[in-house]
């Protein structure tokens, strides 16, 4: 099943003649609720077939009619993996000389970041670039697989950390290098609003039941830039989640972006993105300079 958001944080099923609304399934939905897919993800196993029936009765909205917001707006974490793939670690070495990887470490010695959830954006907004602030800086875009945790998880075991996933989603983890002698830490530099563009649903995980055939890829004005398998990473998905449920428990809609793959460019206001995992979707998002 695809879940989105849209419109006011409705909740609908996605289907191929459209979106079938079901926020009426989730307990106290009201206009504006951004936890709602929080509280459903937390209640799938009983909610999962009114959901279902809701789904088949709905009438379908036109995808062009609806405007899909990020399909988990508001989780309690955003979770981030630094360096995960050997060869983007190379590549930032041979551009910076320095940074994330550049003394062997990767996600395997780092562990994981947080992203500041107000950075989370939809599928359909642009993807909004502080460049007045910064004129000389370079702004990055990083497309990268992510996964949706479905229930409380706390020392799991990777040998148990599937049956921990709700489900599979794409994150751009758009980034402010370092540079001009200022070096803010990574999660300021990560987390300026819309910089974490998520969509443009959540796959469960049923339907997506082997993580190592999870691909991601994007595009830059056109051109190709990145193009991974989730059997490219450094720390697998299983491993990721194991992890970090032993540095706190992980909470029912927690993202966790799992790195980003090698490729990763340079963005300007202008410019255009697109990014696709199959079975999941894709993202096609204006870069535009942020007005405020």
């Amino acid at each position: 099943m695809r879940l989105v958001t849209f419109d006011d944080y409705r909740i609908g099923v996605l289907r191929d003649d459209g979106v079938h609304e079901v926020s009426d399934v989730v307990p106290g939905w009201e206009p504006g609720d951004i936890w709602a897919m929080n509280r459903l993800i937390a209640r799938w196993d009983t909610l999962r077939p009114r959901v279902e029936a809701a789904a088949a009765a709905a009438a379908p909205k036109p995808l062009d009619s609806v405007r899909l917001r990020a399909p988990n707006p508001a989780p309690m974490h955003l979770f981030a993996a630094p360096a995960n793939y050997r060869a983007h670690v190379n590549e930032m070495v041979q551009q910076f000389g320095g940074g994330a990887g550049a003394s062997g470490d990767s996600a395997d010695t780092l562990g994981f970041f947080l992203k500041a959830t107000g950075s989370i954006s939809g599928p359909q907004d642009p993807l909004a670039l502080p460049a007045r602030d910064f004129p000389t800086r370079r702004f990055d875009h990083e497309g990268e697989i992510a996964f949706v945790i479905g229930r409380r998880a706390q020392g799991v075991s990777p040998e148990d950390a599937l049956s921990y996933i709700f489900g599979y989603t794409i994150v751009i983890d758009a980034t402010l290098r370092a540079g001009d002698g200022r070096h803010e830490e990574r999660v300021q530099r990560k987390s300026y609003a819309s910089f974490s563009p998520m969509g443009p649903c959540i796959t469960t995980a049923d339907e997506l039941p082997d993580w190592r055939q999870l691909q991601v890829k994007l595009w830059h004005n056109g051109e190709q830039k990145q193009d991974a398998r989730a059997t490219d990473m450094i720390v697998d998905i299983p491993n990721l989640l194991s992890r970090a449920s032993h540095v706190l428990p992980l909470q029912p809609g927690d993202v966790y972006t799992t790195g980003s793959p090698p490729g990763v460019g340079r963005i300007a206001p202008g410019d255009k993105i697109v990014v696709e995992a199959p079975g999941i979707g894709r993202m096609q998002l204006d870069v535009v300079e942020r007005d405020w």
